[in-house]
């Protein structure tokens, strides 16, 4: 028998309840610590009570409501508060605090290049309180790593995952059985679009960083069409942008763009939570939806779709050389101010009892794989994490892991190739420019 969603929640808040407790007491002599998270390695208890731990992020709406769900618990035994901001424009919130001096204590990071800079800078803290060995267990293959600084120090943590490269559809429209490669894609989207109804919704709006949702298309594409090798030769500026396989996932792309809704004012002034509306319409403007499995939630609450009108298949094949590919990506955190209530905060975020309270209110997969797969509320998010915890090839979001300059760059090119894509040529030599100087070559 399952259990009621209300009586699960309650339970994970009670052992979520006992961790916090755990989390400002220090572990054991060797740093060890259950829950995936690992001890904080500070010896006695620290009464954190009337404490305040400020955070940034980039959450808002409902994601801004479950992560505030998530910490609750925590604030309710420690008697500390979580002061949260959510913002869409992180990044330059962030640098902004560094030049000035004013940061909050726990951010969420836009990705581990970031990440390697801030710390440079002095600004992120080392996470020495986290077992690192308990930590790497508990998360994907390679998670672990990216939030390793290049002298080894551990700088950033994953709370929360993504499996991208998901194709969405609206079940009471597409009724195709998933596609195997991209060309059995295009065949069965040629023979189901009609009248105004596309092949895809792309939405590339995200104030700041307005552009990402493309820089995920390029990524898929890469992976899939040139492989694990290239991909990895791109993302670390060993290749170039104007290089055969990078300009030819852009064309792939481009092909997407042109069968897409709206056309081009419509892609680049939509926000991304918002794109895929269309496909819940009657008649819907389009068939499919390219995005990452936290999508969900938008489907819910912007197009106000039931979970039974939705499903996902994976991004097909391009070449069967590079068969069954993952990318994903990940919310980083990290400490700029070291503080007992802000190292206690990090680490009751670890654990598979707090992440499972956002992971059962939806949108949410989990980074850390103790969280069992029953625990999510939809057959969506659970197979998603389920992709997740069993993917052969991964890679993570490849923007991301890029040097601060280049991702905005990256980011930016994918509007201006949305609004002009005949302007392929000039976009990719400004890209190989700012790959340059953001590589430092």
């Amino acid at each position: 028998m399952s259990i009621p969603k209300r009586s699960r929640v309650a339970g994970v808040c009670a052992a979520a309840a006992a961790l916090v407790l755990a989390a400002c007491g220090g572990g054991d002599d060797d740093g060890g610590g259950g829950g995936g998270g690992g001890g904080t390695g500070t010896g006695a208890a620290e009464d954190i009570s009337g404490e305040s731990v400020s955070f940034i992020g980039s959450w808002s709406g409902d994601e801004q409501d479950s992560f505030l769900a998530m910490v609750a618990p925590w604030e309710e035994e420690t008697g500390a508060s979580v002061e949260y901001t959510g913002t869409r424009d992180l990044s330059q919130q962030l640098t902004t605090g560094i030049a000035s001096g004013n940061l909050p204590d726990v951010a969420g990071l836009p990705g581990p290049g970031p990440m390697q800079d801030w710390y440079d800078q002095g600004a992120l803290q080392p996470l020495d309180f986290v077992d690192i060995d308990s930590y790497e267990q508990a998360t994907p293959s390679g998670f672990a790593d990216l939030g390793r600084a290049e002298d080894d120090t551990l700088v950033g943590v994953f709370t929360k995952a993504a499996v991208k490269g998901l194709i969405f559809y609206n079940t009471g429209v597409w009724t195709a059985e998933p596609p195997a490669t991209w060309d059995d894609l295009a065949s069965e989207a040629g023979s189901m679009a009609s009248g105004e109804t596309m092949t895809w919704c792309i939405g590339l709006e995200s104030g700041a960083t307005s552009g990402w949702p493309g820089t995920d298309w390029i990524e898929d594409i890469v992976l899939r069409q040139a492989g694990p090798d290239v991909y990895d030769q791109w993302v670390s500026g060993e290749l170039q942008w104007s290089s055969d396989e990078i300009r030819s996932a852009f064309e792939t792309f481009g092909g997407a763009l042109e069968n897409s809704y709206g056309g081009s004012d419509y892609i680049v002034n939509t926000a991304f939570g918002s794109s895929a509306n269309p496909m819940f319409e009657d008649p819907p403007g389009c068939l499919l939806h390219h995005q990452a499995s936290f999508i969900t939630d938008f489907f819910v609450n912007e197009a106000g779709a039931t979970a039974d009108q939705f499903d996902f298949f994976p991004f097909p094949d391009i070449d069967p050389e590079f068969s069954g590919g993952v990318v994903g990506g990940g919310d980083l955190i990290g400490m700029f101010n070291d503080t007992p209530a802000a190292r206690s905060l990090v680490q009751y975020l670890l654990t598979p009892e707090a992440q499972q309270i956002w992971v059962e209110r939806g949108g949410f997969i989990s980074a850390n794989s103790g969280v069992a797969l029953d625990a999510y509320p939809d057959e969506t998010s659970r197979r998603s994490a389920e992709i997740l915890q069993n993917a052969e090839t991964f890679r993570f979001d490849g923007s991301d892991n890029m040097p601060a300059p280049m991702t905005d760059a990256f980011n930016r090119a994918m509007v201006a190739f949305a609004q002009n894509p005949g302007d392929l040529d000039s976009i990719l030599s400004q890209l190989d420019e700012t790959q340059a100087d953001a590589y430092g070559e």
